[in-house]
């Protein structure tokens, strides 16, 4: 089973969730995808830490055979080639590593290097086995990273939460595509709705199961609820205001781990998360 946390912003409690959850569940595997800036380790703190570099393949120019001809730079739909006389220039920020332009070059004058972009780390916290992606610093795109996180995850180690990127773009389609159901994570504001909109629309158009966490919870008026009522999206759970769970969540300490009221709190809803999941599934 892989869940995938998601939110319209950074700073929702996207992390809050997945991580609490993973701690909750008897064993399980998070998968943090915000190669960006990632922090799921922060709080895991695991151990046996496995490192594994990442790289993709970019076009290299032996300038002695290439004769200008420029079919590359046609072939390429990205332009992340130009021949700007007396010689070829590859854009490695654009280029997506497809290796069309080494196929059709006809004087054989590309080939291609390994350029590494980051690495994916593997380590175990208690119940947890913690898979993190790391994108290094000026990279264009953490998308092969978020594919190798996401290949081959381990069938015997209990259900998978996926911490996607905030917001909605490429990153997060590539994070949430094989993912069974995706939980939205939401602040009860109008600027929450606004994001909490804009992840709806890109789980609807995935076609994928879903429901929401209201976060930061108070008496009173809350706009991602009733955004919620009006579209149909299952509410999960309500996370109040609370102080105490936010200093507990700065400092990079697991809820779950440290008071009973919110291993009680997050089981539960990992209960309903599951419940929801198995409903979706069940015909």
């Amino acid at each position: 089973m892989k869940i995938a946390v998601l939110s319209g912003k950074g700073g929702t409690g996207k992390t809050l969730v997945s991580v609490n959850l993973a701690a909750a569940a008897k064993e399980s595997i998070y998968i943090d995808c915000d190669v960006e800036e990632p922090n799921g380790h922060l709080f895991f703190k695991p151990e046996d830490i496995k490192s594994e570099k990442i790289s993709i393949k970019i076009p290299f120019v032996d300038e002695t055979l290439c004769n200008g001809c420029r079919k590359c730079a046609d072939f390429c739909k990205f332009n992340a080639l130009a021949y700007i006389q007396p010689k070829l220039i590859v854009f490695d920020e654009v280029c997506h590593s497809c290796g069309g332009c080494v196929l059709i070059c006809p004087e054989k004058a590309l080939s291609e290097n390994e350029k590494f972009i980051g690495e994916v780390q593997r380590g175990v916290s208690g119940n947890v086995t913690v898979i993190t992606g790391i994108l290094n610093t000026g990279e264009a795109s953490g998308i092969p990273i978020i594919k190798k996180l996401l290949k081959d995850i381990p069938a015997d180690k209990g259900v998978a939460f996926i911490d996607c990127p905030p917001g909605s773009a490429c990153i997060v389609m590539e994070s949430i595509k094989d993912a069974d159901y995706c939980i939205f994570v939401a602040e009860p504001t109008l600027f929450g709705v606004h994001n909490l909109s804009m992840v709806y629309e890109l789980v609807t158009l995935f076609a994928k199961p879903h429901g929401v966490v209201l976060n930061k919870c108070l008496e009173g008026e809350n706009p991602a609820e009733e955004f919620c009522l009006k579209k149909g999206i299952k509410i999960l759970g309500q996370i109040p205001y609370d102080n105490e769970l936010g200093t507990l969540n700065s400092n990079a300490l697991i809820s779950v781990r440290e008071t009973e009221k919110y291993r009680v709190m997050f089981s539960s809803l990992l209960q309903t998360v599951t419940m929801e999941v198995e409903a979706c599934y069940s015909y």
